[in-house]
């Protein structure tokens, strides 16, 4: 099992380690090796995220590195991040 990007989602984890990066280069280094090392888990525990707590009967779990949450959702042998959100914003459903 692998875990991969939809390009949206890419671009906004992307988009969230330069916003830490700005002021803090140390922290964005980290942020992002915490944030792969969480998901990896993923790779041998696909059911270990919770499920997303705005849309409980979706198959759409998530995955929160604060402050971000990662909505995934296991296709076959891949695990697909769809979104990368900040813990503020109320997220719309990752799986449309």
């Amino acid at each position: 099992m692998r875990i991969r990007f939809t390009p949206s989602a890419e671009a906004q984890l992307n988009s969230a380690i330069e916003y830490i990066r700005r002021d803090r280069p140390a922290a964005a280094a980290a942020y992002a090796k915490r944030a792969r090392q969480r998901l990896m888990r993923l790779t041998s525990f696909p059911k270990s995220g919770r499920k997303v707590p705005e849309y409980p009967s979706s198959s759409v779990r998530e995955v929160v590195v604060s402050p971000y949450r990662f909505f995934y959702q296991q296709r076959e042998n891949d695990i697909w991040i769809l979104a990368v959100w900040h813990e503020a914003q109320l997220p719309t459903d990752p799986s449309s």
